[in-house]
């Protein structure tokens, strides 16, 4: 059995614009209509080789669990079009990617390079973080309420917070943060007009491999004397921990490593940012959200959860068949494309009650925002560390919040979250009292 989706239902969602329409409503019904009548089937999209779009939680638990059917290494990684692709492989003398991170491995080489850095993100480890976390959290809160109402809290709080966090478990100083932010946009949100590389014609099918390769190259000119410095000298972070690292006996090589570093410098922060930017505007809509937590903050944990299944940053990841394969009773061949929509599994009916509601209290809540399986991400238990103390820190010091003006979602087909959320405040009046 091999269903095919209409074109021009499913075309959609091979354009980057449609995520940024709205508060992803489109996106979101688009899903919907897929989930319901076409929840596996075949899209055979004019430009693009034909993608199995895989849209139920259960299936793409299925799917990631299956490394060695499903393939991360042999094809893009995230949806890319024929041109693209072909002009990828020119480019590179024949590899699907410029890149090679953790994302783009497979087993054994993926399990023996996540084995290098694995320690460092253990629970009992990120737990130690938090009072280095916490004063970040209050250093940046303090000066985005300085900033008074009406500030984005997007561009101001939710980008720049969780980044530095990062960065500077990785050894980057703080006066470096505000580039390689820039270079995070412009590699996960090539097509949006707004967060694109400067200059960037983003209506050129070459744009995206131009974009990359530059990416590439800035992040390369940028960790490879700070590698070969951690090689001499290491320090306690986590740059000389891949510097120093080895694979089989042999230090990790240079498009390896600078691919290592360039995931942790980007998906690291990212996909935090997103979520708690998505989870403020969320709060500025729904007064009664918004003060249901600040009244009882002992459901922050589920909070913080339920922020990351609604959030769902990381909109979809392309694997490839290396066996004939059936799912769902359709005949998947060895060779052909599989689509995972994260986004569409976290609203999946038949695996959450009220998927399109925001429930604090959800249980369980097993989302698959950090995926599942081998690939399960690697920062979870820190993306929940930073967004939990975050909220710890901030919901205390305000009285009220609501939207200052329409937020705008990234136009992006891969990681998606809003790019902008100006909202007005009122502070608590134990504040008040402490600023006047």
């Amino acid at each position: 059995m091999r269903t095919k989706i209409p074109v021009e239902l499913i075309e959609p969602a091979f354009n980057p614009a449609t995520f940024g329409i709205g508060r992803r409503e489109a996106i979101d019904n688009l899903f919907r209509r897929l989930r319901k009548d076409y929840p596996l089937g075949l899209a055979e999209v004019p430009g693009y080789d034909p993608h199995w779009i895989v849209t139920k939680y259960n299936d793409i638990r299925e799917v990631t669990s299956h490394d060695s059917v499903f393939h991360s290494a042999d094809r893009s990684k995230t949806l890319a079009s024929q041109i693209a692709e072909k002009l990828m492989r020119d480019y590179t003398g024949g590899l699907p990617t410029i890149f090679k991170t953790l994302v783009h491995m497979d087993d054994p080489e993926h399990a023996k390079h996540r084995a290098v850095t694995q320690a460092r993100f253990y629970p009992q480890v990120i737990a130690k973080l938090e009072p280095w976390v916490r004063e970040k959290a209050r250093r940046y809160i303090d000066e985005f309420i300085e900033k008074g109402p009406g500030t984005d809290f997007a561009t101001e709080l939710a980008f720049p917070y969780p980044a530095e966090v990062v960065l500077s478990i990785l050894g980057f100083p703080r006066e470096d943060h505000t580039k390689l932010l820039d270079l995070t946009h412009w590699l996960f949100c090539y097509a949006d007009p707004d967060l694109c590389r400067p200059g960037a014609n983003i209506t050129d099918p070459q744009e995206i491999i131009r974009t990359w390769d530059i990416v590439y190259n800035e992040f390369k000119d940028y960790f490879l004397p700070r590698v070969l410095a951690r090689r001499k000298c290491p320090m306690d972070d986590l740059t000389s921990v891949i510097a120093n690292g080895e694979v089989d006996g042999c230090p990790i090589n240079e498009r390896n490593l600078v691919s290592y570093l360039v995931i942790l410098a980007t998906a690291g922060h990212d996909s935090s940012a997103a979520t708690t930017a998505m989870t403020m505007w969320t709060m500025a809509e729904n007064p009664a959200l918004f003060h249901r937590i600040k009244e009882n903050p002992q459901l922050l944990p589920g909070f913080v959860e339920e922020s990351i299944r609604w959030a769902s940053p990381v909109q979809q990841f392309v694997r490839s068949a290396t066996q004939d394969y059936t799912l769902r009773g359709q005949d998947i061949k060895k060779g052909e494309l599989v689509y995972l929509s994260y986004v569409s599994g976290n609203r999946d009916e038949e695996a959450f009650k009220d998927p399109f509601t925001f429930d604090p209290e959800r249980k369980p809540n097993r989302h698959l925002a950090f995926s599942y399986g081998p690939h399960i991400c690697l920062g979870q238990h820190l993306a929940r560390l930073e967004m939990r103390v975050l909220w710890e820190e901030l919901l205390p010091r305000l009285e009220s919040v609501e939207m200052a003006a329409p937020g705008k979602f990234t136009e992006s087909e891969f990681v998606c979250g809003p790019k902008s959320v100006p909202i007005n405040f009122k502070l608590a009046k134990q504040v008040e009292r402490a600023v006047a």
